[in-house]
């Protein structure tokens, strides 16, 4: 009897703003509506022989789900990796796609797609949307720096059955919030009862689907203290922990940062080997001078490893020859900096990987050793770029670390937070 009286239309969304103009999602970056597409770029773009993806942006309206569903049907190559880039929505719909992401078992990472074709410094416009929405194939570049899947989006990103958050993306959560549509003048009273009933309603709808993606109940748990008007974004400490990024080593793609000294960089976190936490690291690579490529490398120092370490890195084509030594301390980082002949480095832009090893020396003279591999997919385009913006070379150039800040560890987008 309880719809009679109240006539309530309630959904975990967020309310449409009351204006002409450009909605809260579109002034961040977003379009009002969920937009799904195939794109395509240059060979690595997504990965070690992966150049075509499913783009997945913009808010997640009331209608995205058959919008998803019809397009997913047309796509046969069920592991073309998804990109989703979402500041959230409607909770119910990404619930929908969620589902639909199980049932073709789809690799899911979050990441910003950005049309080449598109005006510069937007992809919300109406010119680009009409193109990406035209139903073909957009020739794009894909970028995990200050990419997010909010709110939201972060079911839709639980129900794949791979999924991937670089150490420069964001997954971010929080409580969701009750929006009524309310005709006539129900007594409060019973407008009480019917949002305790929706919301117990809503949080249990939550934690079942948590946990049917495989999830640690922990994380319904953490939304339960966060509210809708803030946002956690999910350190990688708890990525691992909820089961929803296990990868002991996570890594971002090589990305140009422009400044006075340019320079590529990549960074990567992997677990320790003395418990569940997790160092952050990077790499930079330089304009070259006098035929070398000035090479820097930091790590967080693992406060539980004792004894002086020693970085040393190969690429496969040229295994014998190494780089590295000893780290210098710089607060609560380690580090190296080198550089390498045009030899050495054009084997590294040639090799699939860097070899990184990383050795301890203990006090009682034995010591430890750590093997992991960098991805070097996506270098030599990166290379291309920071050479085009080099500036002459100068005898008076200083080295740049520590003066650069060293990484965070837990990226921070600019979009405001929503659900």
């Amino acid at each position: 009897m309880l719809v009679r009286v109240l006539l309530l239309l309630a959904s975990l969304t967020i309310p449409t703003a009351l204006c002409a103009e450009q909605t809260a999602a579109e002034k961040a970056g977003f379009a009002s509506n969920l937009t799904i597409y195939l794109a395509k770029g240059a060979p690595g773009a997504c990965g070690p022989g992966c150049d075509r993806w499913i783009a997945i942006e913009g808010e997640i309206d009331a209608n995205a789900a058959s919008r998803v569903r019809r397009f997913l049907a047309g796509v046969k190559d069920t592991q073309r990796p998804i990109y989703l880039h979402s500041p959230g929505g409607n909770v119910e719909q990404s619930y929908v796609i969620g589902r639909l992401l199980r049932s073709r078992k789809a690799v899911a990472r979050v990441g910003q797609t950005i049309a080449t074709a598109c005006a510069a410094g937007t992809q919300v416009d109406a010119a680009c949307l009409k193109a990406k929405n035209a139903g073909g194939e957009i020739e794009a570049e894909l970028t995990t720096y200050h990419a997010m899947c909010n709110s939201a989006c972060g079911y839709v990103f639980l129900g794949a059955t791979s999924r991937e958050v670089a150490p420069d993306a964001a997954l971010g959560v929080h409580n969701s919030r009750l929006v009524f549509a309310i005709h006539g003048h129900p007594p409060e009273a019973l407008l009480a009862e019917f949002r305790q009933r929706r919301t117990a309603s809503a949080d249990h709808e939550r934690a079942a689907y948590i946990v049917a993606m495989g999830i640690s109940r922990e994380l319904d748990d953490l939304i339960h203290t966060v509210k809708f008007e803030n946002l956690h974004m999910l350190t990688r400490t708890e990525l691992d922990r909820f089961n929803i990024d296990k990868r002991p080593l996570a890594e971002t793609m090589w990305r140009l940062v422009k400044g006075a000294r340019p320079y590529i960089s990549k960074f990567a976190t992997l677990r320790s080997d003395n418990g569940p936490s997790f160092r952050t690291m990077e790499w930079r690579l330089y304009c070259d001078s006098k035929n070398r490529v000035p090479l820097m490398f930091a790590a967080e120092i693992d406060e539980a490893a004792i004894g002086q370490r020693t970085i040393m890195m190969t690429a496969d084509a040229a295994p014998t020859e190494e780089a590295g030594g000893r780290p210098l301390r710089s607060g609560k980082y380690e580090v190296w900096s080198g550089s390498l002949d045009f030899g050495r480095f054009r084997a590294i832009m040639a090799s699939r990987a860097l070899h990184v090893r990383e050795t301890t020396q203990k006090p009682d003279e034995t010591a430890d050793t750590a093997k992991f591999d960098i991805d070097t997919t996506g270098l030599p385009s990166a290379w291309t770029q920071l050479e085009e913006t080099c500036p002459p070379a100068t005898t008076s150039q200083k080295p740049p670390w520590p003066a650069i800040p060293p990484p965070k560890t837990t990226a921070t987008p600019s979009a405001a937070p929503s659900p």
